[in-house]
């Protein structure tokens, strides 16, 4: 297990071990996106990982995917989150936030104009929104302009500079899980005729102006990137999947981003492809095998060293264990997540979880 704990220099952070914690959507804002004292006390429990990625937060009000979720473009938002950030580093932690644009996985419902959610093309995801009046289908998206598509990217960039202001040490962007960023990638979801859609170089080309956006915005050096080869959570499909993600790290490496952040969903052929392209810091959240989900504390030491990657991400594993490293250190044991309170509530199954001096 030593591999875990070697430092690592990535831009200009240093990380006193390889363990980073996932993004994880745990729904306890507020319902104008701001975050509480309960969200500083969660990330301030797990600021021993080397990194922590926040739960994914909209850039705009038209990114919203979810009910409860936290937003960086408003100035509540961004003071609100200054309390999380101060918490993370007072204990000597260091936190990017994760910027999530939902696209087609979205509502009216979450909207102040009940308007309808956007994406490259007009095709649902199939999919539903929960809310505390129960289900709704997601419906058919508004079609995006290229002025919507420029917006959406200033939006991003607005957002990165809003999550400096509130103290985080960088950001990463969304590009995987069925979100905007891969609903452009992904043939299935994209069928569009202009600059934006067809080829694959056409289908990277937003993902690559919006991380370029961000980087011009806030540094290269605070800016991260995730993708999720192969995953077809929230209905997207790839019908060109190696390719694709060849293309798109080809294309985002000349723009210098910290890391890229796969989420590995059982193609380590792929990855390993993936691996010897880029040529930076490689974070992985490890599942070589479909089978393999969670990802395990063994997952994360095999990738270590077999080279695949050099820092390795956990999500259910940091939820559940506030502790993680100590517990890895003395061999266990592992609490258990619980499933029934991931998603909205209270301090259970948020900031209850017993450490293991406890």
């Amino acid at each position: 297990m030593d591999e875990l704990f070697e430092p690592v220099t990535v831009g200009k952070l240093e990380l006193p071990n390889r363990l980073v914690m996932a993004p994880m959507t745990r729904s306890r804002a507020t319902e104008d996106g701001r975050v509480t004292e309960v969200t500083a006390e969660y990330y301030a429990q797990r600021a021993a990982a080397g990194l922590i990625i926040s739960e994914a937060v909209q850039p705009s009000v038209r990114g919203q995917g979810y009910v409860l979720t936290p937003g960086l473009h408003s100035a509540e938002q961004t003071a609100a989150w200054r309390a999380v950030t101060d918490a993370v580093h007072r204990e000597g932690g260091r936190i990017f936030a994760q910027l999530m644009h939902g696209g087609r996985v979205g509502h009216p419902v979450l909207y102040p104009d009940g308007g309808l959610p956007v994406a490259p093309s007009p095709i649902a995801s199939g999919g539903q929104l929960f809310t505390p009046d129960g289900m709704l289908d997601h419906p058919v998206p508004r079609e995006m302009t290229l002025d919507d598509i420029a917006e959406a990217i200033e939006d991003f960039a607005a957002a990165a500079r809003n999550a400096v202001e509130a103290g985080f040490d960088g950001v990463e962007l969304h590009g995987a899980n069925g979100y905007l960023i891969h609903q452009f990638l992904a043939d299935g979801s994209n069928r569009r005729t202009d600059a934006y859609g067809g080829s694959i170089e056409n289908r990277v080309r937003f993902a690559v102006e919006a991380v370029a956006a961000v980087a011009d915005a806030i540094g290269p050096e605070r800016v991260g990137l995730r993708i999720s080869p192969g995953n077809a959570v929230n209905g997207v499909t790839e019908s060109d999947t190696a390719d694709l993600y060849s293309e798109l790290v080809r294309a985002v490496a000349p723009f210098d981003p910290v890391y890229l952040h796969i989420m590995e969903v059982g193609d380590r052929a792929l990855t390993e492809r993936l691996r010897a392209q880029w040529p930076g810091t490689l974070v992985l959240n490890p599942h070589p095998t479909p089978e393999a989900f969670p990802a395990t504390v063994e997952h994360g030491v095999a990738a270590l060293r077999d080279g695949v990657a050099d820092v390795v991400a956990f999500g259910e594993l940091w939820l559940a264990n506030p502790d993680l490293p100590a517990r890895i250190k003395a061999g266990g044991p592992y609490n258990e997540a619980d499933r029934a309170t991931f998603y909205g509530g209270d301090h259970r199954g948020y900031t209850d979880y017993p450490l293991l001096e406890a």
